[in-house]
């Protein structure tokens, strides 16, 4: 964790969904810093409620209100955690003049190209926007093998596909996240999310619960190559145990200092349970 010099109380915090907006508030009240949050409707977890010293329940699209929230309550920094499933777009938006006008600048819909130009408007309204990773360096993935079974020579190959695949979809911005089994891309991340296209995976691959095959999925999830590193890095949790394991999923595959992975110590704890292996590469060249 970096200096708390570096931030000024109270911090801002704009949250999603999963665990990642809890452990962040905690992290940040073990440094001494109050945390403001604005928590989307659908998506983050209530348990902000307690949590936070102050949290305010806005739709994704409110964010004349998020900034009004953060500048009343005398936030200078904010940070983002937690995803919104892109399903959104399709039900559950209120734009306001504020998000129309960042829409209208932006020259497409990509994931990418709207928080750059929400970063814009934040810094233009005196909020710096910050890696929310700077209260959870030990969730950061380091290089190196995770768990205590290494990569099979199978699941090697596999994920020296997923590799290649996943930086594509990256750079497309299709989504993180690809299924290989026996050499074979299964599934891609698109709108679904991750947990949904592990699941797809073992389904199509005849590898989930209730089948037998000799050789499970590998799961490969990377950061966009053109990825702003304040923003959406890949994240798993214990949630993705459960997930990989209901799929059939045998290994899974990060990338050094730009994946995050919560509650690490018990999830290498579950996935050695499992059997999962679990290898964190900087490049591709590094999988083994």
């Amino acid at each position: 964790m970096i200096g708390v010099s570096r931030f000024s109380s109270p911090v801002g915090l704009v949250a999603g969904n999963g665990s990642f907006p809890i452990e962040f508030v905690e992290n940040a009240h073990q440094a001494g810093l109050a945390v403001v949050v604005v928590a989307i409707f659908g998506e983050a977890d209530e348990k902000l409620n307690e949590l936070a010293d102050k949290c305010v329940w806005l739709k994704v699209g409110e964010v004349g209100k998020a900034f009004s929230t953060f500048i009343d309550n005398g936030v200078k920094q904010v940070a983002f955690a937690g995803g919104v499933r892109r399903i959104k777009l399709f039900g559950g938006i209120k734009l306001d003049l504020k998000a129309i006008a960042i829409l209208a600048r932006c020259r497409s819909l990509r994931d990418d190209a709207i928080l750059r130009e929400i970063s814009k408007e934040f810094e233009k309204n005196g909020l710096e926007i910050f890696s929310a990773t700077a209260f959870l360096s030990k969730s950061v993935c380091q290089k190196g093998l995770l768990t205590k079974r290494g990569l099979s020579q199978e699941e090697i190959e596999d994920a020296l596909v997923g590799w290649e695949v996943a930086h594509e979809i990256g750079r497309l911005d299709v989504g993180q996240t690809v299924v290989i089994h026996q050499k074979l891309v299964v599934a891609v991340e698109a709108i679904e999310g991750t947990d949904a296209t592990i699941l797809r995976a073992g389904e199509l691959a005849g590898t989930s619960a209730g089948h037998k095959t000799g050789q499970g999925c590998v799961v490969v999830k990377l950061c966009k190559p053109q990825q702003d590193l304040r923003f959406d890095l890949p994240t798993i949790g214990l949630k993705t145990i459960d997930t990989v394991k209901k799929a059939g999923v045998s290994a899974i595959v990060l990338e050094a200092g730009k994946s995050i992975i919560l509650d690490i110590d018990e999830f290498i704890q579950k996935a050695n349970q499992n059997k999962i292996a679990v290898y964190v590469a900087e490049n591709i060249t590094d999988i083994k």
